[in-house]
């Protein structure tokens, strides 16, 4: 019996490129993706700074009291990546007589921030 085929192992051209082609589609797609979570890694990071940066303001009229509680236009600071600016709103008499709602707000980028809100009573 004689054989018929030449038994050579190995890839062909159009197997060598189809492979190269499923691995680069794949690994685009991996990029895209690394892409969209370093980006929400950087917001995650951006919201947490402008919560601590909140919650220390609101500590701090917490411990100075209702009849020292005022309100404090933009201030700025900053953090190891970024600038925020912090405000102080208090409305006195609100929700009810003899208390006052204290709101703080961080901002960042001008467009984004985080508010903390809290009622002190006398």
């Amino acid at each position: 019996m004689r054989r018929l085929r030449n038994n050579n192992s190995g890839f062909t051209l159009m197997e060598v490129l189809v492979a190269m082609l499923i691995l680069s589609v794949g690994l685009l797609g991996m990029a895209a993706l690394i892409t969209g979570i370093i980006n929400s890694n950087k917001l995650s990071n951006r919201i947490s700074a402008a919560t601590v940066l909140a919650q220390d303001k609101m500590e701090d009229i917490k411990r100075i009291g209702y009849s020292n509680a005022v309100s404090e236009t933009k201030a700025s600071m900053s953090s190891p990546y970024d600038k925020y600016e912090r405000e102080v709103t208090v409305v006195d008499d609100s929700p009810a007589a003899n208390m006052k709602t204290v709101t703080v707000t961080v901002y960042w980028e001008s467009s984004k921030s985080v508010s903390l809100q809290t009622i002190l009573s006398q």
